[in-house]
């Protein structure tokens, strides 16, 4: 998430309050991701951050970052877009989503990140270039009408894997970090308008200046000044520290039955209800038993990407969980 320095402004008129902002929310972050991490290693309920005030939270931080992305597109580009400057960030945030994608893969194949958060900054950050010499008004309602999107445009002609970044498939979509450019794009856009509307009143002043203590506003400020920095260390980081603890006070031992059960409902809930997901993990669980196959997945030997049987198991769940 930490991008939003993606398009920043030069140094010498650089809003510390930017960097201040973005401090807070990389923080922020990092707190949620931590629960995450304790839901992983099976010291909390299945699909627990996917739900109520987690997931609240969870969507009040990226919205802030991608706010922060609009806001700084403008400031940067306000003058005439600096190419060279926008597309060495674009490359940096590009290579970083890659590689995301390429170790979730990896450790979590069934739910890997295909377009998460850096994943939609890279693109709203090119999409955004369309919308800067607009008035802030038509942005505005840019923004409305992409957050909206999703509720009238969603359609099984957009269910096939290429169109799943648009966020309008009808069928639920498996990743641990979801960020479609629907309704996404939609905080940029309103970040975009905000700051074309404080440039038009002289009031983008409120974000120069210090807090006090001066120790948490450098502390602070120099996070956000190296926020991918931060988003690409910081979950390895957490993530390592909790597993230490599993060590030394491992979560209860689980069954194979119930690990599975576990796994699947954490990676439903991140896109579905608690009912939806409960219906559709016993389903699987219950259709790879009657088959014989459910060894085989569990030790990870077969896996819904390169399995047609699993892909039918799946599909039929998914059918049987969507009815009431």
């Amino acid at each position: 998430m930490s991008q939003t320095e993606t398009l920043t402004q030069p140094a010498k008129s650089r809003l510390g309050k930017l960097d201040l902002l973005r401090g807070i929310a990389l923080i922020a972050m990092a707190t949620y991701h931590t629960g995450w991490d304790f839901e992983f290693f099976g010291y909390m309920e299945p699909g627990t951050t996917g739900h109520g005030a987690w997931k609240l939270y969870a969507r009040i931080i990226a919205s802030t970052f991608l706010v922060l992305v609009g806001f700084s597109l403008v400031l940067a580009h306000r003058n005439g877009i600096r190419w060279r400057p926008f597309g060495i960030r674009l490359a940096q945030i590009v290579a970083a989503s890659l590689a995301i994608t390429l170790v979730t893969r990896y450790i979590t194949p069934d739910s890997f990140v295909f377009f998460g958060i850096l994943h939609e900054i890279a693109a709203a950050s090119v999409l955004g270039l369309l919308f800067l010499r607009l008035p802030a008004i038509v942005i505005a309602v840019a923004a409305a009408a992409v957050v909206a999107a999703p509720h009238y445009l969603a359609s099984a002609t957009f269910d096939a894997p290429v169109f799943w970044p648009l966020g309008l498939s009808e069928m639920p979509i498996r990743s641990n970090d979801y960020v479609p450019v629907f309704p996404w794009f939609g905080p940029v856009l309103a970040g975009m308008a905000l700051a074309k509307t404080l440039l038009h009143f002289n009031l983008t002043r409120i974000f120069a200046g210090n807090i006090r203590p001066g120790w948490l506003d450098r502390g602070l400020r120099f996070i956000g000044q190296h926020s991918l920095a931060f988003y690409l260390i910081h979950q390895p980081v957490l993530m390592g520290c909790v597993f230490l603890i599993a060590q030394v006070f491992p979560p209860a031992t689980l069954t194979p039955h119930e690990v599975f059960d576990r796994e699947c409902t954490r990676t439903c809930s991140v896109e579905n209800d608690k009912a939806f997901c409960e219906r559709f993990c016993t389903c699987t669980m219950s259709q790879l038993e009657t088959q014989k196959i459910f060894d085989d997945v569990y030790a990870g030997k077969r896996t819904q990407d390169n399995d047609p049987q699993i892909q039918d198991i799946t599909g039929m769940c998914t059918n049987e969980a969507m009815q009431p």
